[in-house]
């Protein structure tokens, strides 16, 4: 079993030592001045510019996670957790604002920041790994709080890279 599989199983650690399950319990704080959790728990295909020790997405990951609602369960509470760190929340079937959006909001949605590049990581992961309609929930809701928050302060080019990683399948 690769490293990259058994951290999402639980039964591994990445490259700190750290667990997927000790990951998602952190703080916000450290969730926001951490940086290099983010691509274990949220791999891609391509190789990570700024953490070497990132695993990419392979053929066989792909399959594990087709075939094991388990494996696709533990990537949504992966997003739960990082959608509370934005201040939103996922429920019957739609993402918006969640109970502590005004106290998070400031933290990423009123400037672009380092946030923007994680959101994008976020939305092609889950479109690699069979979550596409969370990844489109995600991107409506985003899109949604553009248009009727206005305090808001993402550049358009982000909103171009997070269409691009749903419309792109996470590739």
């Amino acid at each position: 079993m690769s490293p990259l599989l058994a951290f999402h199983r639980g039964s591994g650690s990445d490259h700190r030592g750290r667990r997927l399950d000790e990951i998602l319990a952190r703080d916000d704080d450290w969730l926001e001045h951490t940086h290099d959790y983010i691509q274990w728990v949220f791999p891609l295909h391509e190789a990570s510019g700024v953490n070497p020790f990132a695993p990419v997405i392979d053929d066989a990951l792909v399959a594990a996670f087709e075939s094991d609602e388990t494996l696709r369960a533990r990537l949504r509470a992966s997003l739960d957790r990082m959608l509370s760190f934005y201040g939103l929340e996922r429920r019957d079937g739609r993402i918006g604002k969640g109970p502590n959006w005004l106290r998070r909001k400031g933290n990423w949605f009123t400037q672009s920041t380092h946030n923007d590049l994680r959101i994008t990581r976020i939305l092609k992961c889950l479109c690699a790994l069979g979550l596409r309609d969370e990844a489109g929930q995600l991107l409506a809701c985003l899109l949604v709080l553009r248009a009727s928050e206005p305090d808001c302060g993402l550049a358009d080019t982000a909103f171009r890279y997070w269409q691009d990683a749903v419309s792109g399948g996470g590739e």
